[in-house]
């Protein structure tokens, strides 16, 4: 074991954690730019460890991650992120991320998190305080995300200034599903213009401001 599928934005950062990566021993079998992507080289390449930076075009980390897990539970994901908000990482280890790291500790964590992983555990870098995670896992009040994977998915997109019928593209849908699928998120979500919709997804972690 240890074939890695790699999925970040900004190549030169994708460039430095190939290298290290190949230094330990894993093989890097593909690379990716966007979570969408990411999606598609897991499916095709059928990795044992997915790294992936939580900010990321189209599709972000965390939903990329649900997906992969989706096509295989075997498939351990990683998430690289600047953020390390205590909803977030919750989220992630509740759709069953298996390493949390931040960015700016992960040429460090990186290897340490994949042996980890790879031996069935939990990785998460030493910036995210196992104690407050613990404490925020037993609030009755830490209720997931009220949005589904697809509405997620939307909100992302709409968030990054897509139209309608952009998205429609994207999910192969039909434009007046798309709309549709737009509303009910601002129904949910009590927010009804794009400004709003915008803010909510910064704060919860689709896109960066």
């Amino acid at each position: 074991m240890g074939r890695i599928l790699l999925a970040d934005d900004h190549q030169i950062v994708r460039q430095g954690f190939k290298a290290l990566l190949e230094q330990a021993g894993f093989a890097v079998v593909a690379e990716g730019t966007n979570g969408r992507e990411a999606v598609e080289l897991a499916r095709t390449h059928k990795p044992d460890v997915a790294v992936l930076d939580l900010v990321m075009p189209l599709l972000n980390g965390l939903e990329a991650g649900r997906q992969i897990l989706a096509l295989n539970a075997g498939i351990r994901v990683v998430l690289l992120t600047m953020h390390t908000e205590e909803h977030q990482v919750i989220a992630a280890l509740r759709a069953g991320v298996r390493a949390y790291l931040v960015k700016t500790q992960a040429a460090e964590d990186l290897v340490q998190a994949i042996r980890e992983v790879l031996r069935g555990g939990v990785y998460l870098s030493p910036a995210v305080s196992r104690v407050l995670v613990e404490g925020y896992l037993t609030r009755p009040d830490a209720e997931a995300n009220p949005l589904t994977a697809r509405e997620r998915e939307v909100l992302q997109l709409v968030a990054e200034g897509k139209t309608s019928k952009e998205i429609a593209t994207l999910l192969d849908l039909s434009v007046k599903t798309a709309e549709s699928y737009r509303a009910r998120i601002m129904e949910k979500l009590d927010i009804h213009d794009t400004a709003g919709l915008v803010r909510y997804a910064i704060r919860h972690g689709f896109i960066e401001p």
